[in-house]
């Protein structure tokens, strides 16, 4: 009898931003899973120190790479799906012997989450419970007390590893924005903003809701490093009561 795979999203950072329904899932799991760059302990696993029931098992996921290889490469291509295989082997063995699995995730499991490499290889032969967490982004325009879209705005969700002209094209056809990714692209993200127009009203914001936390407007940032938990900010909504319309 299967086990149960359960994708636990862990939120943005803030161990007091995990749900209920979150907690209850790893005090009923066997397993707790997490991916890591290597020697590390990441930093879903991070936010739910203290939280684990004693004695759980765990059971660490780490990256063979993270930025050492471009991704485009054939040799980052390769080494991360066989990665990816090969965790899902190292969770199915535990769901076999009929254990749940909870796999933390950084925000939502299903939004650019690691979690869901394992979920398309295993949800179709186990049961599976996805629980939803704060995303990173919504984490950061609350804590910068950004109204980031109201009435008929869109908002579009980026990539910072996109090519610079596409960025430029992106940002131009929106309302709002939101950049994940930053890290070191921050110089490129930077560029595509001015050349659109949307550098001014940009905000930077770097490991939103955690205890290290910084945000800047974009334009006042006085060096082009970005950790990688970092993410622009374009706010939509320009006429927002009390400023002129442009």
């Amino acid at each position: 009898m299967s086990g149960t795979l359960i994708g636990v999203g862990t939120g943005p950072g803030d161990p007091e931003l995990i749900t209920v329904k979150a907690l209850k899932a790893l005090e009923r799991a066997d397993v707790v899973a997490y991916f890591a760059k290597r020697g590390r302990r990441g930093n879903a696993r991070r936010t739910v120190e203290g939280l684990l029931p004693e004695g759980i098992e765990e059971l660490p996921l780490e990256y063979p790479v993270t930025t050492e290889i471009d991704k485009a490469d054939p040799r980052y291509i390769a080494a991360i799906t066989g990665f990816y295989e090969a965790s899902a082997r190292a969770v199915e063995a535990h769901l076999k012997a009929g254990r749940t699995v909870a796999v933390l995730s950084e925000g939502d499991p299903l939004f650019y989450g690691s979690y869901m490499h394992l979920h398309v290889r295993l949800a179709a032969q186990h049961p599976t419970e996805v629980i939803p967490g704060i995303t990173a982004m919504s984490g950061c325009w609350s804590q910068a007390g950004i109204a980031i879209v109201q009435g008929d705005d869109i908002m579009t969700v980026l990539p910072g590893t996109l090519d610079e002209d596409e960025l430029v094209r992106r940002v131009s056809d929106t309302e709002a924005f939101v950049i994940m990714k930053v890290g070191r692209n921050l110089p490129k993200i930077r560029r595509a903003l001015a050349r659109a127009g949307r550098l001014v009203g940009a905000v930077y914001v770097e490991r939103g809701t955690m205890d290290n936390t910084s945000m800047t407007p974009l334009a006042g940032k006085a060096d082009d490093t970005a950790p990688y938990f970092s993410l622009v900010l374009g706010p939509g909504w320009q006429a927002k009561p009390g400023e002129a319309v442009a």
